[in-house]
């Protein structure tokens, strides 16, 4: 007896570190979890390195007959009872695999705020067969009833993390001696890919204010993605190339944050943010639009700044607040610390997740066998 969890992500994005909290924690409880990730991916190398029981499966195309083949035949060897669908490529392959070999439980994680297509295709794979729907804030699942998704389906569960790598950070000045900071510079730092939904442009041009009004800050920028060369042209041609800093994919986030005066997500799309959350948990002040579900972590004046989405003056006016006002942006990076660690663990997401397995288990008779 066992349950499956499939993620087809390729990258290590914020999706991806999720499915890998709610696993490790799974299994920590003692229930038997099957982990189905892209072989060679950095989720299945992490995977692996924290001792889970991985099957790699290559999954293509969301039209992957030979991964559903492979997935329901291994869903029935292992007697599976329930499967998790973390991600577009990983529901569609896995729930055609669990219709084939019966899986009687079946769940969906939806962490973004993109609308769902308004035709019988779109709307049946969150719904055929479906037992329940994981949305991460009440922003996406706002966007999931206005597409057309049954709202009996959705359970709002927020995403969490893991604090321990933020923990080990001893030193906070790793980016002043990597770049040669000076002392009085103020480093704002983003973690997001640079894709447009994450508004990168707009973070940029408000750059273009902040060099004009306060030259000691820096913008350091964390993550890859398609926009990159055109941020990069961006960069230059608003003249700001020597204050805005590309450190491309990092591992070592946590180190990163710590070495940041505050932290900024520019999105105009976004189901919860949890780069957020890593930033709270390294006591950063907080500047962040009202998009998707932010305003659900980040509170205005409480634990952060929030600005309207696409509007680089909002945003570079706030990061200037905060620049200005030292105090105030200690008091909502101190709060934002508490509001995390009372919300937002790993172990509180896994509880919350494992209580609707349970409750929708004995619903259908079903035992989860730990």
């Amino acid at each position: 007896m066992s349950l499956f969890h499939i993620d087809a992500g390729k990258e290590w994005r914020g999706g991806q570190r999720q499915s890998l909290f709610l696993v490790q924690e799974l299994r920590k409880k003692g229930y038997p979890v099957q982990f189905v990730v892209q072989p060679e991916s950095p989720l299945h190398g992490k995977a692996v390195e924290a001792g889970l029981a991985v099957l790699p499966l290559k999954m293509k195309s969301e039209l992957d007959f030979g991964a559903v083949f492979r997935l329901s035949r291994q869903m029935k060897r292992r007697k599976c009872r329930l499967a998790h669908f973390h991600d577009a490529h990983g529901l569609a392959v896995g729930a055609a695999a669990a219709r084939r070999a019966k899986v009687p439980l079946r769940f969906i994680s939806r962490r973004v705020d993109f609308p769902v297509k308004k035709n019988r295709f779109s709307r049946g794979k969150y719904t055929k067969d479906i037992d329940a729907i994981i949305a991460i804030s009440e922003g996406v699942r706002k966007v999931l009833v206005d597409s057309g998704i049954p709202s009996g389906l959705i359970h709002v569960i927020p995403s969490g993390i893991d604090f321990t790598p933020f923990r080990e950070v001893e030193s906070r000045d790793f980016l002043r001696r990597e770049f040669s900071f000076a002392p009085d510079d103020y480093l704002v730092g983003i973690v997001a890919a640079l894709e447009d939904h994450k508004g990168h442009a707009y973070l940029i041009q408000a750059s273009k204010i902040l060099k004009e009004e306060a030259p000691k800050i820096k913008i350091v920028v964390v993550g890859t993605g398609s926009l990159r060369l055109e941020l990069d042209r961006q960069t230059r041609e608003l003249g700001v190339e020597d204050m805005v800093f590309f450190l491309g994919f990092r591992e070592d986030v946590p180190r990163i944050l710590a070495s940041l005066d505050l932290f900024v997500l520019s999105s105009h799309l976004e189901g919860l943010g949890s780069s957020i959350l890593d930033a709270m948990a390294s006591r950063l002040p907080i500047v962040a639009t009202q998009a998707g579900g932010i305003p659900e972590i980040v509170t205005n004046l409480v634990t952060g700044l929030l600005v309207p989405p696409r509007d680089p003056e909002a945003l570079a006016r706030a990061i200037l607040t905060l620049y200005h006002d030292r105090e105030l942006a200690a008091r909502l990076g101190q709060r934002g610390y508490e509001v995390v660690h009372e919300k937002y663990s790993a172990e509180a997401m896994a509880e919350r997740v494992i209580d609707l397995y349970e409750s929708l288990a004995a619903k259908k008779g079903i035992r989860l066998s730990r």
